[in-house]
């Protein structure tokens, strides 16, 4: 078999040698375990359940948000502060017990940074997620040797759509920025690359709390991840 499948790569990538991704719905669907955990959350609360189509609309800001988020869906009023850090106590515990049961990988994603990897780009992961459950993901799909850096919400003191978390990358892996690009499927991860000036690359099908994506003007959209390949002649 060969190794390096891909001759070329799509000229978004030309002169760029550091690529960031973003993890929920970018890479992994993430939303029916963070459903399971909020719907659970919110039972031992006695309050409304939302569907996981709701919950899917919350995703995208790390995890405090999203348990504010569906307090106040739940309430129909912002959650006293006593409240929010219950609920989201209760929630790590409960996502913490099942973060990959029903997450899945998206079409192509492991090939595309398989062959990205062979070709010398580096890759680094920046999530809004809390850092504790990068690795864990990563390794159950088998995606953790691919990747040189990996940041979560969590990890700096500001998270996308601040800059902070791809120049810390950048400057950590000794890349100018100009050199880098942003993957990613929410308005965050585009914003994040441009105040970064980051080439931005933006994926349709993941999480952007219902807004078509092409709203945040990427500087390029594809169908998937494999779409960053050119297959060879």
């Amino acid at each position: 078999m060969n190794s390096k499948p891909y001759s070329a790569l799509h000229s978004v990538l030309q002169g760029k040698r550091l690529i960031a991704f973003d993890l929920d719905g970018t890479l992994i669907d993430s939303v029916p375990d963070l459903a399971v955990a909020v719907q659970k959350t919110l039972e031992a609360l006695s309050l409304p359940l939302p569907k996981e189509a709701e919950v899917r609309d919350w995703v995208g800001n790390g995890a405090p948000v999203l348990i504010e988020r569906a307090l106040t869906w739940a309430l129909q009023a912002r959650p006293e502060a006593e409240l929010q850090k219950r609920a989201y106590d209760a929630f790590i515990t409960h996502y913490s017990a099942a973060p990959d049961t029903l997450t899945t990988l998206y079409p192509g994603v492991k090939q595309a940074l398989q062959a990205l990897h062979q070709q010398g780009m580096i890759l680094v992961l920046i999530t809004n997620k809390p850092e504790r459950f990068i690795e864990p993901l990563l390794s159950h799909f088998e995606l953790l040797d691919y990747f040189t850096l990996w940041l979560g919400g969590d990890s700096l003191a500001e998270k996308k759509p601040h800059p902070l978390p791809l120049l810390h990358a950048a400057q950590t892996c000794q890349i100018p920025p100009a050199a880098c690009v942003m993957v990613g499927d929410s308005r965050h991860d585009i914003a994040a690359g441009k105040a970064a000036g980051f080439a931005t690359v933006a994926l349709p099908y993941g999480y952007n709390h219902g807004e078509p994506i092409e709203n945040s003007q990427p500087d390029l959209l594809l169908a998937s991840l494999s779409a960053l390949l050119c297959s060879p002649a």
